[in-house]
C-alpha cells in the first residue's frame, strides 16, 4: 500500500470520526448497538431521550451506512462496527489518561512506542500511588512488597540502584523469587560485572536471566501473572521513584509484555 494510499485512508478515518465525535447522539447510538441490536423501545430506555431526537441520529447514522435497520431491530454496519471500536478505545483512552492524568502529564513518555501510547486504555483500570512529605518512600515500599508476592518477575531496569538489586537478590536468596528476568542496559551491566557480590547473585545466578541492551531506555517497567507496575522519568530525565501506577488486569499486563518485546526488537 502507497503512503498516498494511507494517508488518503487515514485521512477519511479522521473524518468519520470528527463526524461522529462532533454529536453525542450519534457517538451514544454507535456505543449502545455496539454489543447487540436493539429496537428503539430498548435505545430509548437506555439513552433516556425523546424518540424524535434518537430517530434523527438513526437516520443520520444508517443514511452513512454505519448502522443498518432490520425490521424494528438496528444494528451496526461492518462499517459502523470498526468505527464503533475506534470510538470506544478513544474514549478509554481519556479515561485512562484523565483518571491519571498527574503521573501521565508530569513524565517523559517519550520511551514508549506510539502502537503503545495509542493503547493506554488498556491501563484505565491502573491505580496510581504517590509518596508524600510524611511517607517519602509509600511508592517504593508499596513496589517492594508487592514484587514479594510474585515468583516470577520480569523487570526492565533502566536506572542502577543498589536499593531495587539488593531486595531482588534477597527474594532469590529467601526463595520466594524462581525466576527473575532482567533487561538492563550495557552501562548497567557492566558496573554489575565490576561487583563480585552483584555479579554472583545475579549473572551467576540460575534464576536471573540477564539481557543486555545497547539501548538506554527510560522506563522502569514490571510485570508477572498477576501485577504490572510502571514508573517513569521526570521531563527533565531524572528518574522519579516518588510515583508509580500498578495494575492487576489482565489487559494491562498484556500490554506490558507488548511494551518489553517491541523494545527489545
Amino acid at each position: 500500500m502507497s503512503t498516498n494510499t494511507i494517508e488518503k485512508n487515514q485521512t477519511h478515518e479522521f473524518k468519520n470520526v470528527k463526524y461522529i465525535l462532533t454529536s453525542s447522539m450519534r457517538t451514544l447510538i454507535l456505543v449502545v448497538l455496539y454489543n447487540n441490536r436493539r429496537n428503539l423501545n430498548e435505545i430509548r430506555d437506555e439513552l433516556k431521550k425523546p424518540s424524535a431526537t434518537i430517530l434523527h441520529g438513526l437516520k443520520e447514522l444508517e443514511e452513512n451506512n454505519l448502522i443498518k435497520k432490520d425490521k424494528k431491530y438496528y444494528e451496526l454496519t461492518s462499517n459502523g462496527y470498526l468505527l464503533a471500536t475506534n470510538i470506544i478505545k478513544l474514549i478509554d483512552n481519556w479515561y485512562s489518561i484523565e483518571k491519571n492524568k498527574y503521573f501521565w502529564n508530569s513524565h517523559d513518555l517519550s520511551g514508549i512506542p506510539e502502537n503503545l501510547l495509542n493503547k493506554l486504555y488498556l491501563l484505565k483500570d491502573a491505580q496510581f500511588i504517590s509518596s508524600t512529605t510524611s511517607d517519602l518512600s509509600n511508592a517504593f515500599n508499596t513496589y517492594i512488597e508487592l514484587i514479594s508476592t510474585s515468583p516470577e518477575l520480569t523487570i526492565m531496569l533502566p536506572i542502577y540502584s543498589e536499593n531495587h538489586l539488593k531486595h531482588l537478590i534477597r527474594l532469590l536468596k529467601n526463595g520466594n523469587l524462581k525466576q527473575l528476568t532482567l533487561l538492563i542496559n550495557t552501562e548497567i551491566f557492566q558496573t554489575i560485572t565490576k561487583s563480585r557480590y552483584l555479579k554472583k547473585s545475579l549473572i551467576e545466578n540460575e534464576k536471573v536471566k540477564i539481557i543486555e541492551t545497547d539501548e538506554n531506555f527510560k522506563i522502569f517497567l514490571t510485570f508477572c501473572r498477576d501485577f504490572m507496575t510502571l514508573t517513569l522519568f521526570f521531563k527533565d530525565n531524572h528518574y522519579d521513584d516518588s510515583q508509580i501506577i500498578i495494575d492487576k488486569h489482565q489487559s494491562a499486563i498484556k500490554w506490558s509484555k507488548d511494551l518489553f518485546d517491541t523494545i527489545l526488537e
